[in-house]
């Protein structure tokens, strides 16, 4: 069954989903400040610091606590004030409710009952990190915080080890030492960009391998970590089948054979002769 419905028009309600400051006040939206100043009340992963956001923009709104361990008792409150005309927001402490932070239950259920849900943009740490870290950004995989026990993280990383993506992980402190031993006995040395105090006045980005990164002294490693990994770079084997597809595609949008054969080798990493002998054995047998 497909659920299409413009989020902005129409009677039924719709939960706001504001991310919040990662470390720099002055990256709240002004959307976002309009949104809530709109609001009934503000759910959030905790009273104390949304309160004291709400504070610094000279913000006053009820505010109902919206956490991990919570979520689901929550939601009911929400929903059932949702339904009775009441705006409602969601804020996480830093960066998007979700993003390895409560949210998503709140979101999934809000949906089940009839409830529309948008996000308001804003500033989001693991981007911040990627885009400034040197690394490959078209592709690449949001891990979050790996397991902190340590045969539960093993077991995942040996899961990412083939993954060509670029990895991004989050971090404590004081587990950040044993994560980056942990990676480089799993994932091996790879190039890798450690993040932290992102938007704050000490904002650091330290750009080495994992083993170099390893070796630092843990006490220089202060506030929330966002860690860039480089993928998996082994070059895999480019089978027959795979090629002459490619060149059938190539064919068929109009490309002369030699145009087709060199733009195939130099896409796929193969060397020109071996696309030649399938493209005579493919397509020249069949002229």
């Amino acid at each position: 069954m497909i659920n299409r419905e413009l989020n902005f028009e129409g009677s039924p309600p719709i939960l706001y989903l504001i991310p919040t400051p990662i470390g720099n006040l002055s990256e709240f939206p002004p959307r976002a400040i309009e949104i809530i100043n709109e609001m009934d009340f503000v759910a959030c992963e905790d009273t104390r610091n949304t309160s004291s956001l709400l504070t610094h923009f000279g913000i006053k709104k009820p505010t109902i606590s919206c956490h991990e361990h919570n979520e689901e008792e929550a939601a009911n409150k929400i929903i059932a004030l949702l339904h009775e005309g009441k705006k409602v927001a969601y804020m996480s402490d830093a960066g998007y409710p979700g993003i390895s932070d409560p949210g998503e239950r709140l979101v999934k259920r809000c949906l089940k009952e009839g409830i529309k849900a948008t996000s308001i943009s804003g500033p989001s740490a693991f981007l911040n990190a990627l885009v400034a870290s040197g690394l490959p950004t078209n592709h690449f995989h949001f891990e979050g915080f790996l397991s902190a026990k340590e045969s539960e993280k093993i077991a995942r990383l040996q899961q990412l080890i083939k993954n060509p993506d670029t990895l991004i992980f989050y971090e404590a402190p004081h587990r950040i030492s044993k994560t980056l031993m942990t990676m480089v006995a799993v994932l091996g040395d790879r190039q890798a960009c450690l993040a932290r105090e992102l938007t704050k006045l000490h904002e650091e980005f330290i750009r080495a391998s994992l083993a170099e990164l390893a070796l630092l002294d843990e006490a220089t490693l202060k506030g929330e970590m966002v860690l860039i990994v480089e993928g998996n770079q082994e070059k895999k084997e480019v089978d027959d089948q795979t090629i002459a597809f490619a060149l059938k595609d190539q064919l068929e949008y109009g490309k002369r054979s030699k145009e087709a054969i060199a733009d195939v080798s130099s896409s796929l990493g193969v060397n020109k002769n071996r696309v030649y002998d399938i493209y005579l054995k493919t397509f020249k047998n069949n002229d």
